[in-house]
């Protein structure tokens, strides 16, 4: 596929990009052979080609689900200004 200069500036305009007027050629030659690339990655016969690598086949390694530090809760809410049940007390912020 090819594109020309009103293709550019008409995707320029729709981008909200500024484009120099000396570069606007140079962006179609570009964006021309990028489609071209894409064409012919197109055309390829994958049917019979098996994925390489999928997101569902990895295993997220686990670390144990155990306690690695003391209970500080009574010492961090000695400096809190305001406790209650053993919970933080803040200022309401929605009105």
């Amino acid at each position: 596929m090819s594109l020309d200069r009103t293709d550019v500036e008409k995707i320029a305009h729709l981008a909200r990009l500024n484009i120099a007027e000396q570069d606007i050629q140079e962006y179609a030659d570009n964006l021309s052979s990028i489609l071209d690339l894409v064409d012919q990655m197109q055309a390829v016969d994958t049917q019979d080609i098996t994925p390489m690598a999928h997101p569902m086949d990895a295993i997220q390694r686990l670390r144990l689900d155990e306690v690695t530090e003391a209970d500080q809760r009574d010492r961090l809410q000695t400096v809190a200004p305001s406790v209650e049940a053993g919970l933080f007390q803040v200022p309401k912020v929605i009105e």
